[in-house]
């Protein structure tokens, strides 16, 4: 049995169901198994084998689905790959990797070039093409099917600081992935999610909509992200489920459409990825619908914790309890447990958490032990159970021996309407170690001041943890989900070594 049999299911039992909506056309479960086993077959012509990786290159589509079900029914391994990361980037990535296989849109023959020109490409295959011969062609079985403890995924990290790594999913972590999603958003098969965020990574592919076709649910995917499309869609397709980070919240809420979007048919939003400026979920709140949180990481496949939409209102900013299969705890930096309310580093161990790094046993030793995943991430448990991210270990700023959390301050920034976005990084300071220095947007350029900005913290936060120096910026450097790359707006405010 592989993590593919819930397609065949459901086209056996609902087979004129629509699975997934797309550009104005319609995917019953039906076709999209007939698709899954005619990819099958083809892949399997082409010498994909258990193992085996194959990349994919281009924006959202449901090519890549059924890519990743026939892979999985082959125990070969998909790679979705990140379409903002330059050729350089993607090249270090398969000199990694070395995957059998490159399917990939049109309108990215140009990036392959310059990529070619810098590492040994695999035969490479028109992602369109593929999607149609699939609808035409003769379903087939593969010889040697996959099983659940076959790898499935490979997704490199964002590289927020450091070398991006890949991390290796297996089809069972993507199958106990599904049934924590399904407790996180109590899904049924009457429900309909919009998907707009890349399905290149984790989040986008992993917290809703592979759990919505697992339970045999509708899917209304997006090419891409945009506001407008997205309110209008709202509307007219009528979903029951959304999933956003807080980019694009913040995009939505900007958008001219929002105040008078009908909003009736959604049941929760789902959000993560970072710290959700509170902000950002009471707006939805308003509109009176429950704001959930998901948190995770691309080790932990992602879904760790969530707050599920019963708690969304009373618990507003957490992240919620742990998942129905993991277990979660924070640590010391000596690796033991702390007290509850108090902050340490979140840990993370269920059959959802990787199998490691793709040929980093190193890397993997460091960042598993006993099979817990040592996130890097800061929280507190409350009285109630549930966890409060409070920032990364990395991102955390000793000064004058005290622990400052840039969340903190972020969240009082974030609470301005004169800042569109703001981050917090540490600074060397001689005196104190280290100082936070407040990066921000400005609506406009007369919106607010460096004296502004600094009347913000009065009375909110300790001297201690308030902003030591201010610095107005145009943009701040991101990965593709919207998270800050800190690590990266350091380097730039340190300036030349």
């Amino acid at each position: 049995m592989n993590f593919s049999r819930a397609v065949a299911v459901w086209a056996g039992q609902r087979p004129e169901q629509t699975a997934i909506h797309f550009e104005g056309g319609r995917i019953t479960y039906r076709e999209l198994e007939h698709r899954i086993s005619a990819a099958t077959a083809q892949l399997a012509a082409r010498g994909v084998e258990r193992g085996d990786r194959v990349a994919y290159l281009g924006l959202n589509h449901p090519v890549m689905l059924v890519l990743l079900f026939a892979l999985c029914r082959l125990g070969a391994v998909f790679q979705p790959l990140n379409f903002r990361l330059s050729p350089t980037e993607h090249a270090r990535q398969f000199l990694d990797s070395a995957p059998l296989l490159l399917f990939h849109q049109a309108d990215f023959a140009g990036h392959l070039q310059a990529m070619r020109a810098q590492v040994a490409l695999p035969p490479s295959a028109d992602a369109d093409d593929f999607w149609v011969a699939t609808g035409s062609a003769a379903e087939g079985t593969p010889a040697q099917p996959g099983s659940l403890e076959d790898d499935a995924l490979l997704v490199y990290t964002s590289g927020t600081s450091g070398d991006p790594k890949g991390v290796v999913l297996t089809q069972n972590a993507l199958l106990f992935n599904c049934i924590n999603s399904i407790h996180a958003h109590d899904l049924s098969h009457t429900d309909h999610g919009l998907i707009v965020l890349p399905m290149f990574h984790v989040g986008g592919l992993n917290i809703m909509l592979l759990p919505l076709l697992y339970v045999g649910a509708r899917v209304s995917l997006h090419r891409r992200f945009d506001a407008s499309m997205l309110l209008r869609d709202i509307t007219l397709l009528r979903p029951s489920l959304l999933l956003m980070v807080p980019a694009t919240i913040s995009a939505v809420l900007a958008d001219p459409g929002w105040p008078t979007a009908d909003l009736s048919s959604l049941r929760m939003i789902n959000t993560g990825s970072s710290i959700v400026p509170l902000s950002l979920i009471e707006a939805w709140h308003a509109r009176g619908i429950p704001v959930g949180q998901v948190y995770g990481s691309t080790e932990t496949c992602p879904i760790a914790i969530y707050l599920r939409a019963e708690d969304a209102i009373r618990k507003a900013g957490s992240a919620g309890r742990p998942a129905m299969h993991c277990e979660v705890d924070l640590v010391d930096g000596e690796g033991r447990p702390v007290a509850r309310g108090r902050t340490g580093e979140i840990r993370v161990r269920g059959p959802s958490v990787m199998r490691g790094y793709f040929r980093q046993p190193e890397a993997t030793a460091l960042a598993m032990t006993d099979g817990w995943y040592r996130t890097g991430d800061l929280a507190r448990e409350d009285e109630d159970g549930f966890f409060w991210v409070v920032g990364r270990s990395k991102d955390m700023i000793i000064s004058g021996g005290e622990n400052i959390y840039p969340a903190e301050l972020e969240a009082v920034l974030a609470d301005c309407p004169a800042i569109v976005e703001a981050a917090v990084v540490g600074m060397p300071d001689e005196h104190w170690g280290e100082v936070p220095v407040a990066v921000v947007i400005r609506r406009a350029p007369d919106a607010i001041d460096e004296a502004g900005v600094a009347a913000l913290f009065e009375g909110r936060l300790a001297r201690y943890k308030q902003p030591k120096r201010i610095v107005f910026v145009d943009d701040l450097p991101k990965t593709a989900l919207g998270k800050i790359q800190k690590s990266v707006l350091a380097r730039r405010l340190r300036g030349p070594d």
